[in-house]
């Protein structure tokens, strides 16, 4: 079935994914700012993600048969309740429990939130191949302004994230964004057009793996452009930037706090910013197929340099120094425009790579190696930098941009 009115449905999934994204931004801050000023190292600080990731892996997996047997509406409303059920659970956190305890439970309600975010995205990114009015690259756009907008509302959740830990404490935010969350949830429920893909029973489970080389090539693709960028992201950069603003005092850490959800919050929403304009900025409209996947292989390779060159800057110094901290912010800034077009490029492939009748399974088993992707960038990103510190932590992430490279220069031979 088709939506009477297609763009108030796009507009409709797109405030869900917000609203998600928002969130999602918020509690990764959250959870990453308050164990740190507990004292967790930077491995340990790893570990309180890998399992969001390693279900992502997994529920990207199942998610496309999920919403081809249930509908895309139901996935998406289930992402958005299992993210309510997360929140309130993390606010359950007893400052009395040992290191292990807390990092097991605090891995645990990742992990729900991990299964509730790509079930989210999966039927958010589905639910544009449906929608978009076939031809005059309106595929494109759409999946641009939703992945763009979507990014920079997940900054401003980095920055809220942040701001609410600094202001109201750790279990005011969290209960204060569940109760947000539920009453996005009931407005969506309430309003959400007709249109979206209703369940087929007939569905096979067999069918999430992808047979199509140019699906498996780009996810190869995905997975390692998405592991350069969390290798530093994840773990290495707010640690590090915290030694830098922080002098250990509580006022001190408040406004360090501020300083490191500034930073991501901007790197997100300049990346989301830059993602939605993917397409005028590649002059992509009414370009073939072919010259899209060629622009996606030269930025592929434009990203390469960028770590390698920030990696030795900071090799250079011994002690924290002003000029290195601002040639990491210019350059990861720098990192951020190239990686948003890589990933608008890689966004639009997959749904012009995918038929309709199984865009699901297709989207699912890319954003699957998308989660594999942030999941191996996860754990690198707390070894690199308890080995090696923040030059191995950049080094590190442009051997994955680099093997991201060579893996897009595959598709031209599909």
């Amino acid at each position: 079935m088709t939506a009477a009115n297609p763009f108030r449905a796009y507009m409709a999934v797109t405030a869900a994914y917000w609203a998600f994204m928002l969130s999602d931004g918020a509690l990764r801050m959250l959870v990453l700012l308050h164990f740190n000023g507990l004292g967790f190292t930077p491995i340990q600080l790893a570990w309180l993600f890998l399992l969001y990731e390693v279900a992502g892996i997994v529920t990207n997996l199942a998610a496309g048969w999920i919403a081809v047997r249930f509908g895309l509406a139901s996935t998406l409303y289930a992402g958005l309740a299992l993210q309510i059920g997360a929140l309130a659970a993390l606010a359950q956190l007893d400052p009395a429990w040992s290191v292990a305890a807390s990092v097991a439970f605090v891995m645990a309600v990742q992990g729900v939130s991990g299964v509730a975010k790509d079930l989210a995205k999966m039927s958010s990114k589905s639910a544009v191949k449906h929608l978009a009015p076939a031809g005059d690259g309106t595929l494109f756009r759409w999946v641009a302004a939703l992945t763009g907008s979507k990014n920079a509302v997940k900054g401003a959740g980095f920055f809220i994230g942040a701001a609410l830990l600094a202001l109201a404490g750790f279990d005011a935010a969290v209960w204060g964004m569940a109760a947000a969350l539920a009453a996005i949830l009931i407005a969506v429920v309430l309003f959400l057009p007709p249109g979206l893909p209703a369940g087929q029973k007939g569905a096979r489970l067999s069918a999430i793996w992808s047979t199509d080389r140019r699906i498996n090539r780009l996810s190869l693709a995905r997975m390692f452009l998405f592991g350069a960028r969390d290798v530093w992201f994840v773990v290495g950069i707010p640690v590090y930037f915290q030694t830098v603003l922080s002098d250990g005092t509580p006022d001190g850490r408040r406004a360090a706090f501020f300083l490191i959800g500034g930073f991501m919050a901007l790197w997100i929403i300049a990346y989301g910013a830059v993602q939605a304009a993917a397409p005028k900025l590649l002059a992509a409209k009414g370009k073939p197929e072919a010259a899209i996947v060629a622009k996606a292989i030269a930025w592929a390779g434009w990203l390469v340099p960028i770590p390698f060159a920030l990696a030795a800057a900071a090799a250079t110094v011994t002690a924290p120094a002003l000029w290195l901290t601002l040639t990491l912010v210019a350059g990861l800034l720098l990192f951020g425009f190239v990686f948003a077009i890589n990933s608008a490029v890689h966004s639009y492939l997959i749904l012009a790579f995918s038929d309709a009748d199984r865009v699901t399974m297709d989207v699912g088993f890319y954003y699957m190696a998308n989660a594999a992707g942030r999941l191996v960038g996860t754990l690198l990103s707390g070894i690199s930098y308890q080995l090696g510190g923040l030059p191995l932590c950049l080094a590190t992430a442009g051997v994955m941009a680099a093997a991201s490279w060579i893996s897009a220069r595959r598709l031209r031979q599909t």
